[in-house]
C-alpha cells in the first residue's frame, strides 16, 4: 500500500511553538508528531508521501535523517506550494499515487493515531477513521446508513446529525483524484478533501471504522499536554544515564544516555528525559512532564506535568506547572508560572484577538523558541511568549509577548 502524510499547514494555531517549528515536528514525549505515525505505517506501506509546504526545509531534513539513510528512500516528499487545503495537498500526489492502483491510505501528519487502529483501517477496501465525540459541531460529522457506509461528511453541522466525527485518516480509492479536479473551491479558497469524498460515496462503499484506541489531536498548543500524558501513561521506564547515590526516581521514567541525576532530585513518573541533561541538584520533577536532550533541571526548580523541549535549561529556582518551553530556552533565576487562576475558572489564551478557552482548570506558560525570562519574572496562567523575546528583571507577564 502507498500511504500519502498531509504535513503541510502552518498552524496558526499552535503558535508561538509553530513560529519557528513546523507542526508536525512538535514533540511529544521527546518523539516528533509526525514519527509516531510513519513508525506505525512503516511495515504495512512500501511508499509513504509527505505533502510539505511550511516550513518544508526542516521536515525533509529531518525525516530524510531519521528514514532515509540506508540509501532506499522509502519516504518522498512533494511540496504544496500555497496552502491550498487537504484536497489540493492530495490532488497534487495524483501523478506520484498514480491512478493504476486501487486505493491509497491518506493521514493527518500533525495528529497522532495509534498503530492498531491504523491496522484496522488497513485491512478495509474503503473506509474513514472515526470516534463518537462529544462536542459534534466542532469537527467533521459521519452521516452513515445501518451497515456503517460513509453517505456524506458534514463539517461542524449546527444540527445534530450524529456523534461520529472523521478523524482525518482515510483508506481512498484513486477515483478521488478525478473527484477533486472537478471540486469548487470553498469560501476560504481551499479545495477540500471531505467535499470530494462526498462525490464519490454514492459510488464506494466507504465504511466508517470506529477507533478502538487513542487518537492525540494537536488543535492548540494545550493539547500537546494531553498527547503528552497519554504517550507516557504507555511508557515503559528505562535507565541508561547515570543516578548518583541521594537521588529518588518512583515509577515509570525514562533516563536517557549521558544525562546525570544528581542527589536531592526526586522524580515521580511518568516521566521521560533525554539524552545529555543535568537534573539536580535538589530538583523536583513530577509526573507526566517530559524533558528533552541536552537540558538542564536545577537546585530549588520544581516541574509539574509540562513540556521541555531540547537545549532549553530551568536551572534557579523556578516553577513550571502545565506549560511548554520551546527549544533553547533559559529561565532566569526565580522565574515562576502561574498555571491556577484564584476563581478556579478555566484557563484563557488569546488568537488572533479572540480569547479561546482552553477547557483547564491548569494551564501555564506557552514559550517559544530562544527565549530568555530575566531572574524573579512572573508569568501569568495561559499568557505565551513567542520565540527571541526577552523579559525584564521582576516582570510581570500578564498579557502575550510578541
Amino acid at each position: 500500500m502507498k500511504a500519502l502524510l498531509l504535513a503541510a499547514g502552518e498552524g496558526r494555531r499552535t503558535r508561538p511553538l509553530t513560529n519557528t517549528t513546523p507542526k508536525p515536528l512538535l514533540r511529544v514525549a521527546n518523539k516528533p508528531i509526525i514519527e509516531y505515525n510513519i513508525d506505525a505505517i512503516w511495515d504495512m506501506c512500501e511508499e509513504i508521501y509527505v505533502v510539505v509546504g511550511y516550513l518544508k526545509e526542516k521536515i525533509i531534513k529531518y525525516l530524510d535523517t531519521r528514514y532515509n539513510k540506508t540509501g532506499k528512500e522509502k519516504i518522498k516528499f512533494i511540496i504544496q506550494d500555497q496552502p491550498l487545503g487537504t484536497g489540493n495537498a492530495v490532488l497534487i500526489a495524483k501523478n506520484l499515487i498514480g491512478e493504476d492502483i486501487k486505493r491509497f491510505l491518506v493521514i493527518n501528519g500533525d495528529d497522532i493515531y495509534c498503530k492498531e487502529d491504523l491496522l484496522e483501517i488497513s485491512r478495509m477496501e474503503y473506509a474513514i477513521l472515526s470516534k463518537e465525540v462529544l462536542n459534534p459541531e466542532f469537527f467533521g460529522i459521519l452521516k452513515i446508513d445501518k451497515f456503517l457506509r460513509i453517505q456524506e461528511i458534514i463539517e461542524k453541522p449546527k444540527d445534530f446529525v450524529s456523534n461520529l466525527a472523521s478523524l482525518g485518516c482515510y483508506i481512498l480509492p484513486t477515483k478521488i483524484f478525478e473527484a477533486l479536479k472537478s471540486s469548487s473551491k470553498s469560501l476560504r479558497g481551499e479545495i477540500e478533501l471531505p467535499s470530494a469524498i462526498n462525490s464519490i460515496a454514492k459510488e464506494f462503499d466507504i465504511k466508517a471504522v470506529k477507533s478502538k484506541g487513542y487518537w492525540l489531536p494537536i488543535g492548540y498548543p494545550w493539547t500537546l499536554l494531553d498527547a503528552n500524558e497519554e504517550i507516557l501513561k504507555k511508557t515503559k521506564g528505562l535507565i541508561k544515564g547515570k543516578v548518583f547515590e541521594g537521588a529518588s526516581i518512583e515509577g515509570s521514567v525514562v533516563i536517557g544516555e549521558d544525562t546525570i541525576i544528581l542527589p536531592g532530585s526526586r522524580i515521580e513518573g511518568p516521566v521521560i528525559i533525554g539524552k545529555n541533561c543535568k537534573i539536580g541538584p535538589n530538583c523536583y520533577i513530577r509526573a507526566y512532564s517530559s524533558i528533552g536532550d541536552n537540558c538542564h533541571i536545577g537546585n530549588g526548580t520544581e516541574v509539574k506535568n509540562s513540556i521541555i523541549m531540547n537545549n532549553s535549561n530551568a536551572p534557579h529556582l523556578n516553577y513550571v506547572g502545565d506549560s511548554i518551553i520551546g527549544e533553547n530556552c533559559n529561565l532566569g533565576a526565580g522565574t515562576i508560572i502561574a498555571n491556577l487562576r484564584h476563581d478556579g475558572k478555566t484557563i484563557k489564551s488569546e488568537y488572533d484577538g479572540v480569547l479561546i478557552d482552553s477547557n483547564r482548570r491548569k494551564l501555564g506558560t506557552i514559550i517559544g523558541d530562544q527565549v530568555k525570562t530575566a531572574i524573579n519574572t512572573s508569568i501569568y496562567p495561559g499568557r505565551k511568549i513567542y520565540p527571541l523575546k526577552s523579559t525584564s528583571p521582576g516582570e510581570k507577564v500578564e498579557k502575550d509577548i510578541k
